[in-house]
């Protein structure tokens, strides 16, 4: 029987090629684009897992509050006192285990490059996270003060094929460290990817840190603190004691105890990459919020694959009604035929699988090269993913042929002879709602892509109160006063460098330095209830950035005691209750600053427009700050060699690494860009597919209509009126699903729009386009059929039986 069904399901194939190719097609397309965003979705949840212990591991965060208890600042980092104590305070802590992740110069012989992914952590940090090492003693690696462990990949590219352990290379130029290991790199899945660890024993050097500031510095929040967990350990308890032990170990600031001003919470490790939203991320984390966008899309797609099929399947039926027919008359029950036209709709989208696979395999590279992920192919081999493979192909083959079956196979022998069942699928109200479930899909992806796309528009145009373009950026790595204002004048005189500005942070990146501040109130100097975060700057911060006064002046050279003064930008003058123009003379201190407010800065975004306005404070700082920001005039190759040029002169032995700002503000959005491209990506898999399945009706309706249309003809129907009417009842499909989808799509963007603290509206056109553009396509769709009956000659139709 089994052989029989198939034989019958490869004929029925053969016989009608057109809808056995839109049928496959269309499925396989929907299966491929489902299988892709299942192996994201599966990557994005699988972050941390491979850790042997990643259940019992936590992260310790720290989040501050203002005076009414909102929480100003968010971080995934603490303290370092914190470390021990805990593990001191706790008996549940097994193990507790502190990393700094750091940014400096590392050389081997004539070789130097500049390292990003360089952390210090302690010798224990392979008894809670599991490392692979390729050589070295896991026990003793990190345990000597000036140690360094490279990755693999690192290894080759500073010594080639030879051991490196033991070889001695310099940090800095001014630490030499010795290399007592190798390790494999952490899986993508991983929350930090260290390129090098060094033995935190390194920071007890004064010249490096200090012992005594790891024990009191309570004010460096920037050292990631994990905790294991003992086996069976409650983390509700342990957090639950959070705040005494803060109480405890931190001391009081103006009277107020610790837990009043900051929290302590355990964050599983597990949870980090999909669920952590601090301010201060290792790495840039995911996002729930988009593994259940994508997941709903790609069962979107699926679905619209099935209704295509059971569209399509319906339809077709009619052709198939008296074979139903007569074998209920010779004896067939009705449990074999549904087995028979579930076992073809089974085959069908086996053969789909089989060429959706083909597309994964072709649109693999894309999908890494578009999201930065390594997703294999062999990773839809694993046992788990086969198995839901294989549930999903039965699923959708079931799903797509079960109401065919149940349908046709409904009827009794003598009503299908008589041509009850071709009657009933003609006018099969199912099959309307299922063409306005998949058009209403289709258009409210297009919609939203509409949104998003006009959202990103608006952020580029956005005005950002500074000068963006053509601004380099490079590390400021200055040992003087003198040696920096030499460099500066030596920049200027390239011709192309119009200003030379120091800052700790640049725009783009988070302001996470704060300091204590007050403001003159009656006779004394009073804490202000408001979060104003810091910003070191040099003299010519503000005019390397274009930044506007609002009032008063910027800092200056010509007066001495600037050194004490602060800067404001308008929103932290309005918050402190004062209009620019009140704020200038103002006694205010800001952490070493204290003097007198003497300029208002009109707003500026220095970070991302997620986030609403900050309120800052400038302070100069008599330290080196972290960045050089150098405007570049005219061509920018040129500009780049001659700065390139002088930085030589100046740091021969330190690799001339620079980044542009612009670049790095169009980072703050790739999330938002990945979104709107898989929105188009995916609103253009949506439209296709249903297109295919319009296709595909509108040849069976032109079919089925023949000798309708023959007998207008000869009664003087023209070939307008023919397409209008054969056409109409679609397009009033699309016109539905174009009402529902509109009110849906306005409420998913509108909450998403509401990610951002700066935002466009949702225009009334969005809609209009939208709907246009899906009628048009469905209009051209159809038409093609429409015409094709038209034109065709009534004589032939009307013989033909």
């Amino acid at each position: 029987m089994l052989r029989n069904y198939l034989l019958i399901t490869l004929r029925n194939l053969r016989k009608h090629k057109a809808f056995s190719f839109i049928n496959i097609v269309g499925v396989a397309v929907g299966l491929a684009c489902f299988l892709l965003i299942a192996l994201y979705v599966r990557d994005e949840l699988n972050y941390d897992r491979y850790n042997q212990h990643a259940d019992r591991i936590y992260r310790v965060t720290r989040t501050f509050l203002s005076s009414d208890k909102a929480p100003s600042l968010r971080l995934a980092q603490l303290a370092p006192p914190f470390g021990p104590l805990l593990k001191q305070e706790f008996p549940e802590a097994e193990q507790v285990v502190r990393t700094l992740d750091n940014n400096s110069l590392l050389r081997y012989g004539e070789h130097s490059f500049n390292e990003q992914d360089l952390f210090f952590a302690e010798a224990n940090l392979f008894n809670v996270f599991s490392f692979n090492l390729v050589s070295g003693n896991p026990d003793q690696a990190l345990a000597n003060p000036f140690s360094i462990m490279f990755s693999r990949p690192m290894a080759e590219k500073y010594f080639g094929n030879e051991n490196p352990v033991g070889k001695t290379v310099r940090l800095e130029n001014q630490y030499d460290l010795t290399v007592t290991g190798v390790f494999e790199p952490l899986p993508a899945q991983a929350h930090f990817h260290p390129s090098f660890l060094l033995s935190f024993s390194t920071l007890n050097d004064p010249r490096v840190y200090g012992a005594e500031g790891l024990r009191v510095n309570w004010s460096n929040n920037s050292f990631n603190t994990y905790v294991l967990l003992q086996p069976g350990a409650d983390p509700h308890r342990m957090e639950a004691a959070f705040p005494a032990f803060q109480n405890k170990v931190v001391p009081k600031e103006d009277g107020h105890n610790p837990s009043e001003w900051s929290v302590l919470n355990l964050q599983k490790l597990t949870d980090i990459h999909l669920y952590s939203h601090t301010d201060s991320e290792v790495e840039p984390t995911g996002d729930m919020k988009y593994v259940y966008l994508f997941s709903v899309i790609g069962l979107f797609i699926l679905l619209i694959a099935c209704i295509n099929y059971m569209n399509l399947a319906t339809a077709r039926s009619a052709g198939r009604a008296k074979e139903v027919g007569m074998r209920k008359v010779v004896g067939a029950l009705r449990a074999q035929l549904i087995g028979q036209f579930l076992s073809e709709s089974v085959l069908v989208v086996t053969l789909a699988l089989v060429l959706a696979l083909g597309l994964v395999l072709i649109g693999l590279p894309l999908l890494n090269d578009f999201t930065q992920k390594q997703l294999a192919f062999s990773q839809l081999l694993d046992p788990v993913f086969l198995t839901v493979l294989f549930v999903i192909t039965l699923l959708t083959g079931l799903v797509a042929g079960s109401y065919p079956a149940f349908f046709l196979t409904s009827f009794r022998p003598i009503g299908v002879l008589k041509g009850q069942v071709a009657s009933a699928i003609r006018t099969g109200k199912l099959r309307q709602v299922l063409v306005v479930t998949q058009f209403a899909i289709a258009i409210a992806l297009i919609i939203s892509t509409a949104v998003v796309y006009n959202q990103m528009r608006y952020i580029q145009d956005y005005r950002l109160g500074y000068q963006k373009d053509q601004m380099l950026l490079l590390p400021d790595v200055g040992d003087s006063a003198t040696n920096y204002e030499t460099l500066k004048q030596m920049l200027k005189s390239t011709g192309q460098v119009r200003e030379v500005g120091r800052s700790s942070r640049i725009p783009s990146g988070r302001l996470l330095d704060s300091y204590e501040a007050r403001a003159m109130k009656g006779d004394t100097l009073a804490p202000v209830n408001i979060n104003l975060r810091g910003l070191r700057v040099d003299y010519d911060f503000i005019p390397t950035y274009q930044i506007g006064m609002a009032a008063g002046r910027n800092f200056s050279r010509a007066y001495s005691t600037d050194t004490s003064m602060v800067v404001l930008n308008e929103t932290a003058a309005r918050l402190l209750g004062w209009t620019p123009e009140q704020a200038i003379g103002k006694s205010f201190q800001y952490g070493p600053a204290k003097g007198q407010i003497i300029g208002v800065t009109k707003d500026y975004h220095f970070e991302s427009l997620h986030q609403r306005m900050s309120a800052i404070a400038m302070i100069l700082s008599p330290r080196p700050l972290n960045w050089l920001s150098i405007p570049i005039t005219g061509n920018i190759p040129v500009g780049v060699q001659r700065v390139e040029a002088v930085w030589k002169q100046f740091f021969p032995e330190r690799p001339f690494d620079y980044q542009f700002l612009d670049t790095r503000f169009d980072r703050l959005y790739a999330r938002e860009r990945t979104q709107q491209t898989l929105f188009s990506v995916f609103a253009g898999v949506a439209v296709l597919i249903s297109c295919l399945g319009l296709f595909g009706l509108s040849m069976f309706m032109a079919e089925q209509r023949t000798k309708e249309i023959g007998i207008r003809k000869v009664l003087g129907a023209t070939e307008l009126s023919l397409v209008t009417l054969f056409s109409k009842d679609f397009l009033k499909l699309v016109l539905i699903a174009l009402l529902i989808a509109s009110p849906v799509a306005w409420y998913a963007m509108h909450n998403w729009l509401n990610g951002f603290a700066y935002r466009t509206g949702i225009h009334w056109g969005v809609f209009v386009l939208s709907g246009a553009l899906v009628v048009g396509i469905a209009l051209l769709t159809v038409s093609f059929q429409s015409v094709k009956a038209a034109l065709m000659n009534p004589i032939r139709s009307l013989r033909s039986e």
